[in-house]
């Protein structure tokens, strides 16, 4: 599904919206960083992507968290994130990995070198074949909504940047949560996790028989979470708030990729901005297409409905509400978008 580009907007607003609404509540810690940038003329979007690769991940962290296994290079997480262009709203559309696109001709696969017809592909399959560029490129046909700033994060970057909240970030279930894939097993409540934990929260899609919606629900809930607890610590220290920006961040190069001090700097323009004022959602589907020959099982979006959700986005209005979209034949993919207060765990 390919939607009309807009005009890209002369003047941006480039920031990562669920860090910078978390790091910008504390009046003074980033009286350090500029903050004189260019208003928004239709808002930011920021593509944040999870890359499912063990580089840099010891052999015991691999063995104790259930990393093993070949990493398949893609983006298993994709979220396209929304920022009002009066800073006042988030919205976080996540993007089902094996969501049914179609690559265009004269495509060059940067693993082999070579150069493709038109083929379709899952979504996912974009930053295997083509890296952030081609990520970007992707998502931006499929949407019809320019991305301004990318953020990647692999596993070691996720555990390290998890790894610096003192304590840990919370996670609640209630119904216990086993999956022996990730081997996160979780008894009805709260949990407060580290990095490695996290991860395997994060990555579980076996337990619940809600398949890659409810994972995409448990990283919905992550980011929240994430959020109060920096509000009850790291917020309080200018130099953690850095290190966490800068962890989070990473050094890789990518295609649009924001920068520590385009997080923190932008940051600042957000801090009134409470959990209730984000939006989570996944984009609407129809249901499965039927296999294809290379590409395997993909989902189908629901065309009439993802345009509702990308139009107003790209407008800078709220996200529709759930009965303004069709139900989905598979029932866990039903749009149903959520407040960021209410995924915060007791």
């Amino acid at each position: 599904m390919n939607f009309p580009r807009p005009k890209r907007p002369r003047r941006l607003l480039f920031v990562p919206a669920a860090l910078a609404a978390l790091t910008a509540l504390v009046p003074g810690a980033l009286a350090a960083v500029p903050t004189e940038l260019p208003e928004p003329e239709q808002g930011l979007n920021l593509l944040v992507v999870g890359l499912d690769t063990r580089k840099g991940v010891t052999a015991e962290e691999k063995e104790r968290f259930r990393l093993g296994g070949q990493g398949c290079d893609c983006t298993d997480v994709m979220m396209l994130v929304h920022v009002s262009a009066a800073n006042d709203r988030v919205d976080v559309v996540s993007l089902p990995r094996d969501s049914l696109t179609s690559f265009p001709a004269d495509h060059r696969d940067r693993r082999t070198g070579k150069v493709h017809a038109a083929h379709p592909a899952k979504i996912n399959s974009a930053w295997a074949e083509g890296g952030s560029s081609f990520a970007v490129e992707t998502v931006e046909s499929m949407t019809g909504l320019d991305v301004h700033r990318y953020l990647e994060i692999d596993f070691r970057r996720f555990m390290d940047t998890v790894d610096r909240v003192d304590g840990g970030v919370p996670i609640c279930t209630a119904e216990p949560l086993k999956d022996p894939s990730t081997g996160i097993d979780l008894q009805p409540g709260t949990k407060r996790v580290a990095g490695g934990e996290a991860l395997q929260y994060v990555r579980s899609r076996k337990a619940d028989g809600q398949m890659d919606f409810g994972r995409i629900h448990k990283q919905q809930k992550f980011v929240v979470n994430t959020l109060e607890r920096l509000r009850e610590g790291v917020l309080d220290d200018p130099e953690q708030l850095h290190d966490f920006a800068a962890a989070l961040r990473g050094t890789a190069e990518a295609e649009r990729g924001i920068s520590t001090g385009e997080l923190l700097t932008l940051a600042a323009r957000l801090r009134d901005l409470p959990p209730d004022r984000m939006e989570f959602a996944t984009v609407p589907v129809r249901g499965f297409n039927a296999n294809i020959e290379g590409v395997g099982s993909t989902l189908a979006w629901d065309e009439e409905g993802a345009a509702e959700v990308f139009g107003r986005m790209r407008e800078d209005r709220p996200l529709p509400v759930a009965g303004d979209v069709a139900p989905s034949t598979i029932p866990v993919g039903t749009y149903a978008p959520a407040a960021g207060a209410s995924l915060i765990c007791p």
